[in-house]
């Protein structure tokens, strides 16, 4: 069984042992506010809508889709599907991410994507699923496998924000590449997903200018 979560305070202690520079982000912000979702299809589907925009364009999109709903609320992977792609678009969705949102529900409703075995899997085998989609990479893997799965080891190479802050962390000259990410985290593990929680803070608390 594969169903480990993270538990906040086990990676605070383990953090403070393994990296002296996180300790006064872990002082400032208290343990990683990472919180297991229920709706898988609707963690991904918002990825996809938040891809490439900031916070709050994305934020403004999400609104106007929602709106698209009578009842306000996220739609079924059968709903979404009748939504055509000239109505995503019209909450602001490129033609692109409207043709997503199509293809991720198409794979819910044939069973290629089953949320229940998900505790059953590594990773890894997550990743290779979901990375199957249409317009689902590695990010958006590695996003779900933190915020709606709560996996506790999961480093985002692929992530901005996280190589500047790991940039920041260690006062390097220049963003650090996936091999040098890997390597300066490797203490961190097995709690890789909290530390990057951290780094985020730390940028939130310093905006790249």
């Amino acid at each position: 069984m594969v169903t480990a979560r993270i538990d906040a305070y086990d990676a605070i202690r383990h953090l403070r042992r393994a990296e002296q520079r996180l300790v006064p982000l872990i002082e400032r912000h208290g343990p990683p506010q990472l919180r297991r979702t229920r709706n898988s299809f609707q963690s991904l589907a918002r990825s996809i809508i938040y891809q490439q925009l900031s916070g709050k364009a994305a934020a403004t999109i999400y609104r106007r889709f929602l709106q698209l709903f009578p009842t306000r609320r996220f739609p079924s992977p059968e709903v979404m599907r009748t939504v055509t792609v000239a109505r995503l678009r019209s909450a602001g969705l490129s033609m692109q991410k409207a043709s997503y949102m199509h293809a991720l529900a198409q794979t819910y409703l044939k069973g290629d994507i089953r949320p229940r075995r998900f505790s059953q899997m590594t990773d890894a085998e997550i990743t290779a699923t979901l990375t199957k989609v249409k317009g689902i990479g590695p990010w958006t893997a590695d996003m779900f496998l933190i915020f709606a799965l709560n996996r506790p080891d999961v480093l985002p190479v692929g992530d901005l924000g996280v190589r500047k802050g790991m940039q920041r962390l260690y006062d390097l000259p220049v963003l650090p590449d996936a091999q040098t990410m890997r390597r300066l985290a490797t203490p961190w593990q097995p709690f890789r997903s909290a530390a990057s929680w951290y780094l985020w803070r730390l940028l939130d608390e310093q905006p790249v200018r």
